[in-house]
Parts: C-alpha cells; sequence; structure tokens
C-alpha cells in the first residue's frame, strides 16, 4: 500500500497538506537555515556533501587542514574517528558502557589514546581479537555505520530495509543489522547513487561527515537536511497527490506561440527539491520535466509526459494552466526587443517574419521545436497580414505544473 505523506517545495518554505476527508490545507513554515562551509577551499557551496560539512565544522566536531582545504575525499582512519566521535558525543551525550582497555597497538602517549578510549567506553567502537585496535587502518563505510548504530543503541525492525541497496549482498554478515538499523533511522547517506551502499569502501571525510550529521538528527540534537542521497526505504512507495503544483523553470524568461494549432515539444527543469516535510526528497531541484507545449485559439497550454530525474525517467500527468496573454506585432515591430530572451515556436517565428519582414528570425536558435529553421511554407501563411497575436508565456510563473493523477515515487 502506498503511503500519503506531506511534501514540501522549496528552499524559503514548505507546504504540508494535511489529508483530512480528501481536502489538502496549505500551512506555510519557515524553513530551517544552515551553515555553508565556505571556508574550505575544496567545497564549493554545490557540492554535494556542503551542508553536512559545514554544520559538522561549526560545531567543531570536525576541522580543515592549515592550508584551508577539507580533503573530502581522502579517508578517515580508524583513530581519527575515534577523535570525530569523542566530539560528537558532545551532543549525543552517551555514557560510559563499560570499563577500558589497553590495545596493544595504541600506547598511552598516541595522539588519540583518550579519543580511542572514549569511544571504546562508550559502546562505539571495539577492537579486534587480541586487544588489537589497528588506529591508522582506513575505516570502510559500514564500520562507520555500525558503530553509530551500536554506540546509539539503535536495533532493526526488519531486515527487509536491506532490500533498498541494490548491493546489500556486500553487506557483511555481523553488519547487517546494525545497517538496517542506521537506514530505518535514515542516517545512511549515499553518492552519487543512493541506492548503492558500497559497505566495503573506505569512507570519505565527506561521508563520515554526512553519516555523523544524520546520526545527530536521529537523536533530535540537528536539523533535517534536505539531500536527495539520504537512504530513505519509504520513498518507495511514497505518493505525491494530483493537484499538487510542482513549480518549473525553463532557459529563457519567456516564450512566443501563434494562435496556430501546434505542438512544440518543449523540456523543462523543477525548480526547488520537493520534499516531504521532514526534508525527504522526493522530486530533486534540476529534474526535467519533458512534455508539450499547445497552442490552440483558446490559448497555450504546456502537458508534461515524463519525468527525468537521477538518471531515469517515469510517466507523469501533469499540466500548466492556459496562457491567453497576448501581444500584438504588427509591421514595424522591433524584433530585436521583442525576441530578446525568448524562445520562438515555429509558427510564431514564421508570423513575425511574415509580418515585419525579418526573414532572418526563422533560422534563429531561439527556435524551439524546429530542426533546422521554418518552411517558407509555414511563412507564407502569415504574408500579407498587417498584424499578428502571438501568446506570450512567462515560463517562471505560467508554467508551473500541476498534476492531474497521483504520482508514484521510487528511488533510483
Amino acid at each position: 500500500m502506498s503511503n500519503l505523506h506531506s511534501w514540501q517545495s522549496g528552499t524559503a518554505a514548505f507546504l504540508a497538506f494535511g489529508i483530512t476527508a480528501g481536502t489538502i490545507a496549505p500551512m506555510m513554515v519557515a524553513a530551517p537555515s544552515f551553515a555553508q562551509s565556505t571556508n574550505f577551499t575544496d567545497v564549493s557551496s554545490s557540492y554535494w556533501a556542503n551542508q553536512f560539512i559545514g554544520e559538522l565544522a561549526q560545531r567543531d566536531i570536525i576541522a580543515g587542514f592549515p592550508d584551508g582545504t577539507f580533503r573530502p575525499d581522502a579517508p578517515v582512519t580508524r583513530a581519527q574517528f575515534a577523535a570525530m566521535l569523542r566530539k560528537a558525543n558532545q551532543s549525543f551525550k552517551k555514557a560510559t558502557q563499560r570499563g577500558g582497555i589497553n590495545f596493544v597497538d595504541v600506547p598511552s602517549r598516541y595522539w588519540a589514546y583518550s579519543a580511542i578510549q572514549d569511544s571504546y567506553t562508550t559502546g562505539f567502537l571495539a577492537g579486534y581479537p587480541g586487544n588489537v585496535f589497528r588506529p591508522e587502518q582506513n575505516i570502510p563505510r559500514e564500520q562507520v555505520l555500525v558503530s553509530l548504530a551500536n554506540g546509539l543503541d539503535y536495533s532493526a525492525n526488519s531486515l527487509n530495509v536491506l532490500n533498498f541497496y541494490n548491493d546489500a549482498t556486500s553487506i557483511s554478515n555481523w553488519a547487517r543489522s546494525p545497517i538496517a538499523a542506521a537506514t530505518e533511522e535514515r542516517m545512511v547517506v549515499n553518492y552519487p547513487n543512493v541506492k548503492f551502499l558500497n559497505p566495503q569502501r573506505n569512507a570519505t571525510r565527506a561521508e563520515v561527515a554526512a553519516f555523523i550529521y544524520q546520526a545527530l538528527v536521529s537523536e533530535d540534537q540537528a536539523q533535517t537536511i534536505s539531500s536527495q542521497y539520504i537512504a530513505d526505504s519509504m520513498l518507495a512507495n511514497f505518493t505525491i497527490p494530483a493537484g499538487t503544483t510542482i513549480p518549473v523553470k525553463y532557459i529563457r524568461e519567456k516564450i512566443l506561440v501563434a494562435k496556430e494549432d501546434e505542438e512544440l515539444p518543449l523540456t523543462l527543469t523543477v525548480d526547488a527539491n520537493i520534499t516531504t516535510s521532514d526534508g525527504r526528497v522526493l522530486i530533486p531541484a534540476g529534474s526535467e520535466v519533458v512534455g508539450e507545449l499547445r497552442s490552440t485559439e483558446n490559448g497555450a497550454q504546456f502537458f508534461a509526459e515524463k519525468l527525468v530525474m537521477n538518471g531515469q525517467q517515469m510517466n507523469i500527468d501533469a499540466s500548466s494552466e492556459l496562457i491567453t496573454t497576448t501581444e500584438t506585432i504588427r509591421q514595424g515591430t522591433s524584433v530585436g526587443n521583442l525576441v530578446k530572451n525568448a524562445a520562438l515556436g515555429t509558427a510564431a517565428a514564421a508570423a513575425i517574419s511574415a509580418v515585419t519582414g525579418d526573414r532572418a528570425i526563422a533560422t534563429e536558435e531561439l527556435l524551439i521545436g524546429a530542426g533546422s529553421g521554418v518552411a517558407l511554407s509555414l511563412i507564407q501563411r502569415f504574408l500579407g497580414r498587417n498584424s499578428v497575436d502571438l501568446y506570450v508565456i512567462e515560463p517562471d510563473t505560467d508554467l508551473d505544473i500541476k498534476l492531474n493523477q497521483n504520482l508514484v515515487i521510487s528511488p533510483n
């Protein structure tokens, strides 16, 4: 059975929809702001883990290097991870669970000796047989997740949640239950494909930052960050209800189409993350909406057919409102001003060319729906006219699409 959750759209606010007797009531709530790790020269504002890194750096759980870098793709040793855990535990507030231990490869003068002892006594980390800790060993992703799940005393409701991952068979047997628990708590962050855990691969500094931050969220010690890379098996059956509006944008500021029966292929871009109220990304910003812009004498309207996101596509039944705003083109109209930052339908280009006498407009790259210019026969249809009315569409406001049917989202 698919679940109908509340969802959110945009970065400045979200719409939480309460489903009561078939009605939807919107409520506007300000969204939290997050630290940006702009102080690190190698972590750009668009980097996938930027917010995770920025928040933990602000909390002094992680730090950069003297040269101003963070080195997000560098591996993390078990000793370094223990040091991060020690600082994170100031928020977790996990009490001592067991007595200390003398690891044979961690002398008392070792730089992370105290952190390793703390991570052991609080239950986050353990050693290997023979009282060996291996502090300089790079820590695999599955060890990080097991450490956090065990240290926070999480237990899985079911191992079936591991079916979310395409590479679930690569998870070590001893790690399966804790990783299932971590997944249920939404602590797992997988970049670039949320469906691949890569459990045996060494964790990077960016990945460890994301895991720790999500652990803080699960303990109500941090605010939710919207990220399409947070693993969430619940999204497999998530339904966005019919009537929901999805904001879109286009590469041009306006589109001109003629009052002729015309169907123009058009691809729009989702303008903001569509998420649940708790930050789970359903449709990431930048996803493509593929469809047709259709015009008749009654108006112009966009009809969505495909939604392309995360490298996959799905059918979508949605459409914009009918656009009836027009602009009259007459002889002597300045074509340059008219088409500035505009896209033209083929019939609109033919009409402008015929009325103004500007034949070059029919071969401009502004055209949509045409491979190589406008056919002369189409231009001739408008010859002899002193003026022509065109529909004027402002994509960022006029083409927001409304779902005509429920849209079921499955993670890729």
